[in-house]
């Protein structure tokens, strides 16, 4: 629980390091340089022999987090087909879904999960990951010296994993400051802190293995890769230099791997928490495109050296108001040269909403420049669209209903000889669907007397019926015949 855990390919690692010395310090052979003063050889870089004095600097700022959730226990079909119940659980008609889709009845239950965090300031802001608290219906913080405090939620932002919750507390709060993730360099050491397996404060040490790595965890991937132990639970407790700062927020590992683990880098995480901090959310801008990397091949045919291919422009959106266009070559974003989608991306996000972006591409061999002015990124507006998500779906939801087109093995499962209308797969609890009667599994076949043949009938209809005005469903209920339901949008 509190931990992705990232697919990847087997990876082995050995590190072999000699000669302990009765000091307590390993020496880490190196090349015989010279010093720039004469012909001695370089003093050879020693390894503490503990990390005592950090752990108990940095420990008391590190805190055990624990969530309580409700989950609805339906099987991955029935879940991902129908949702949650809604709130006629029990009915007659749950025995069609249950035989249809050959899963038991789903209840909900209360899902306990363990992460970690650090303490950010003397007012009691914590940082851990989003996936730690999300969904969360309780969120309890428990201190090193034992202290608990109920948790609210600040902000969150989710294509990065990252949260900000904060406490109330009656005491003086201990807290750890955020470094510089850029001046850490592959193979110096650091350590991580947290509750694996629910085991508080467990210190494990480690090395920085590499840098800007990419995992798919989401778009602005740059991870810090560490050997240092990450288990189930270290999730959002801070990886540390030497110093005792903040250079990492440790986040995931691979599964079936050792020593790989993934912490998101300080430099990123910044400008983030001090968003979530100020309002509660992270604003991003939008360019409004699709891209895709420039291979060899396609380097090739447009003869170019870089740059990031537009595959499609979005109606709308600000690149297709200034004029871009697909099959444009994007290779600078303000003077700043883009070599991949990731890099494009980021550069376009850290652009404020309103602000001109200065796009220089390749159009049919010639290079153009383009003055856009940059939207804001809108999370649910592109999930909609991933989905394939039209906006009369957002309508659909205003009144709480989730709908599916109704087939033939559906009709012939209720003994209906016409295939012809959608059918009720999720009713939300306490929305105006719920208070006008719908049920799960109900049939709707017409709305104001125009007839539904699909989903995407419903949406339009109920798209342009203006709020305030009557909606009258005629509703085929399996078992039970033909009803009126009425409800105001």
């Amino acid at each position: 629980m509190g931990l992705q855990v990232k697919p990847t390919g087997w990876l082995t690692v050995i590190i072999t390091v000699t000669a302990l010395t009765a000091a307590g310090f390993f020496l880490m052979p190196r090349p015989h340089a010279t010093s720039a003063a004469g012909n001695q050889p370089e003093q050879q870089a020693m390894v503490p022999a503990n990390f005592t004095q950090l752990a108990e600097q940095a420990g008391p700022a590190v805190v055990n987090i624990r969530t309580v959730k409700t989950v609805d226990n339906g099987g991955q079909v029935f879940r991902h087909f129908f949702g949650p119940q809604g709130p006629n659980q029990g009915s007659p008609f749950d025995e069609f879904f249950d035989r249809f889709f050959d899963q038991q009845d789903p209840r909900e239950f209360k899902q306990r999960s363990l992460g970690s965090g650090f303490i950010l300031d003397r007012q009691g802001h914590i940082v851990t990951n989003n996936h730690v608290i999300e969904n969360a219906d309780q969120i309890q913080v428990k201190l090193k010296n034992g202290n608990e405090y109920d948790a609210e939620i600040i902000g969150t932002d989710p294509n990065t994993d990252l949260a900000l919750i904060k406490i109330e507390a009656d005491e003086k709060l201990p807290s750890l400051e955020l470094g510089d993730s850029s001046d850490m360099k592959i193979g110096q050491w650091v350590v991580a802190i947290g509750n694996p397996f629910g085991l508080e404060h467990t210190v494990t040490a480690g090395i920085v293995s590499a840098k800007g790595r990419v995992i798919g965890a989401g778009p602005y991937d740059d991870f810090i890769q560490t050997d240092a132990s990450i288990n189930p639970g270290n999730s959002g407790g801070p990886l540390l230099n030497m110093n005792g700062e903040v250079i990492g927020i440790n986040t995931a590992i691979v599964a079936g791997g050792k020593g790989i683990g993934f912490a998101i880098p300080s430099g990123l995480a910044k400008n983030i928490i001090t968003e979530l901090k100020e309002s509660g959310e992270v604003t991003r801008g939008w360019l409004g495109v699709a891209i895709q990397e420039l291979n060899d091949e396609l380097k090739q045919y447009y003869d170019v050296n870089q740059g990031v291919m537009i595959t499609q422009v979005f109606k709308g959106d600000p690149a297709d108001k200034a004029g871009i266009k697909p099959n444009d070559i994007i290779t600078e974003v303000n003077g700043k040269d883009v070599d991949s989608p990731r890099e494009l991306s980021r550069r376009i996000a850290a652009i404020k909403p309103g602000q001109k972006a200065e796009i220089k591409l390749i159009r049919e061999g010639k290079t153009r420049t383009f003055n856009v002015e940059v939207a804001k990124r809108e999370e649910e507006k592109l999930a909609d669209r991933s989905r394939g998500q039209t906006p009369g779906s957002n309508q659909e939801a205003e009144l709480g209903l989730d709908v599916t087109d109704l087939n033939r093995e559906m009709a012939k499962q209720l003994n209906l000889e016409e295939v012809r209308g959608v059918i009720v797969t999720q009713v939300a609890r306490d929305s105006k669907a719920a208070e006008a009667g719908f049920q799960k599994g109900d049939i709707i076949r017409e709305i104001n007397h125009e007839k539904i043949g699909s989903v995407s009938d419903f949406r339009k209809i109920i798209q342009d019926v203006e709020s305030g005005q009557t909606l009258s469903f005629y509703v085929l209920r399996p078992r039970q015949g033909i009803t009126i339901i009425k409800l105001t949008k």
